[in-house]
């Protein structure tokens, strides 16, 4: 796999993602996917990003930093949304957040096999201290 086709074939994903085409996730997730080391299969990994879409309606997918290396995807994905209740464990509340999640993805024939996700849960607590002192 090259690194022109994988970042395509990425964007794609996050278009997929974006216009909640779930009759087409599994175009780029394998049937075996593994989120944060958890087996979910795609069917899991849909239910998955189903909730999230359900927990936060505005929800949008914006790639800021994207590397490709063989088969494996970096990328700093930022986030401008509005959560309805709780989020991480915090109460948003439908208050507007911004934040990012640091992720990794190894790729197998050309699909998600493993996601390794961090989101920058800290930015998020700041800007609700920041908002509760305002």
């Amino acid at each position: 796999m090259t690194n022109a086709p994988l970042d395509e074939l990425y964007r794609r994903y996050i278009a997929c993602l974006n216009g909640q085409d779930w009759r087409e996730l599994g175009r780029f997730v394998h049937e075996e996917v593994e989120h944060n080391g958890r087996r979910l299969g795609v069917a899991g990994y849909r239910e998955m990003l189903i909730k999230d879409y359900e927990d936060i309606p505005d929800l949008r997918f914006n790639i800021d930093m994207l590397v490709c290396d063989g088969s494996t995807v970096a990328a700093r994905l930022l986030f401008n949304c509005r959560p309805k209740g709780e989020f991480l464990g915090l109460q948003v509340n439908g208050r507007k957040v911004a934040f990012a999640e640091n992720v990794f993805y190894a790729f197998g024939q050309r699909r998600i096999v493993s996601v390794w996700s961090v989101i920058d849960k800290a930015a998020i607590e700041a800007q609700l201290r920041a908002g509760a002192a305002g």
